[in-house]
């Protein structure tokens, strides 16, 4: 058995909902220690394989991601113990006792807390059948409220009117979230489409991040930041598209989409054609290859310095850049001008106010 989880020099401020993907997992494997000590990932199992307990071990050490096995079998629900590592289990409202059981030993197992999960759209109840729930939660798991995290899952927001419905949903959660001692409150949403094999190729197409707009429109609430990061919220979604290269590349509210179609030449020279037209782009990062280490091999790669990689491989980078891109968005100013370091107390926890969301950008083109 493996003692609590320890090390932690921040309380996180950021936390993604990734699957268990190869590409999801590398990236998060090339967290410094830094950003290890700010995210605190989500990550939703759909198999359960050796493979996942196994890349679970090659994440930094600072690092404590939370597990949601609801995908899974009730039978499969003690894999979290038997995986022995460090981890946090995810509870949603209608889990069997059994599981709940489960779910508590895991946490007093590892780090001595949970994750709730209350997914807006579905745990559609009124606020006393929400905290019947939750206080059956408790009693199963022998856990406080002091002992959880409370993520309120606002789904897909992919367009304004989602934002506009899923705003004041997520505000009336809020509002029965301040019954209870939580130990910290956290809105997550995903605003990317479920496939971009229908967008335009060989041009950037820009699709505006809906989801951090609404978690804008939310910060007046304190609350921190989740989102599903390079994926969709969508249940099924992140299947294999058409193959073609693609990064999805994340600015301040908006991603821009590259699927290169280009013909001529080898694979290798195509994706060195898309890395180098990302790279002279006015949204790749003044640190450059600095930024993170998604951006350091794109550019390796429009310096043709190595191959193309695959489907993972693109996932990867993407998913590297954005949660380096996010943390940036959420780092506090500074008095100067400049940004703030990280605080170390708890009390800081999603307390960073983001900037001001942009107006008039252009509308999500579907192609």
């Amino acid at each position: 058995m493996v003692p609590a989880h320890g090390g932690r020099a921040a309380e996180p401020v950021y936390r993604p909902i990734l699957a268990t993907r190869r590409g999801e997992l590398e990236a998060l494997s090339h967290l410094d220690a830094t950003a290890a000590a700010l995210i605190a990932p989500i990550l939703d199992v759909d198999l359960a394989d050796r493979s996942t307990s196994e890349a679970l071990t090659r994440l930094p050490a600072g690092l404590l991601p939370a597990v949601d096995v609801t995908a899974l079998p009730d039978t499969s629900q003690n894999e979290l113990v038997r995986w022995g590592v460090p981890l946090v289990p995810v509870i949603g409202l209608a889990e069997s006792d059994r599981r709940l059981a489960a779910h508590g030993a895991a946490a007093r197992a590892y780090a001595q807390r949970s994750v709730i999960r209350l997914r807006a759209g579905r745990d559609r109840t009124g606020p006393d059948a929400t905290t019947s729930a939750v206080e059956r939660i408790w009693r199963f798991t022998r856990l406080v409220p002091e002992q959880c995290d409370l993520l309120v899952d606002a789904g897909d927001v992919c367009c304004p009117a989602d934002v506009r419905l899923a705003e004041p949903r997520v505000r009336r959660l809020l509002d029965w979230a301040r019954r209870h001692s939580w130990r910290s409150v956290t809105v997550a949403a995903g605003g990317l489409p479920p496939t971009l094999s229908r967008l335009p190729t060989d041009e950037p197409v820009r699709l505006d991040r809906w989801d951090w707009l609404l978690w804008q429109r939310l910060a007046d609430s304190g609350v921190g930041y989740g989102d599903y990061g390079v994926g969709s919220a969508l249940p099924g979604a992140g299947q294999p598209g058409d193959r073609l290269p693609t990064m999805c590349y994340t600015a301040d509210g908006a991603w821009w989409i590259y699927r290169w179609s280009r013909r001529g030449g080898r694979g290798d020279d195509r994706f060195a054609d898309l890395c180098r037209t990302l790279v002279g782009a006015p949204h790749w990062p003044a640190a450059g290859a600095s930024f993170s280490w998604g951006d350091h091999e794109i550019l390796r790669r429009a310096r043709r310095g190595a191959g193309a990689g695959s489907t993972s491989s693109w996932t990867a980078w993407s998913t590297s850049h954005h949660l380096a891109q996010v943390l940036a968005g959420l780092r506090p100013p500074s008095r100067d001008g400049g940004t703030a370091p990280w605080p170390a107390g708890p009390e800081a926890a999603g307390r960073g106010r983001p900037p001001r969301a942009q107006r008039g950008g252009e509308p999500r083109r579907a192609g």
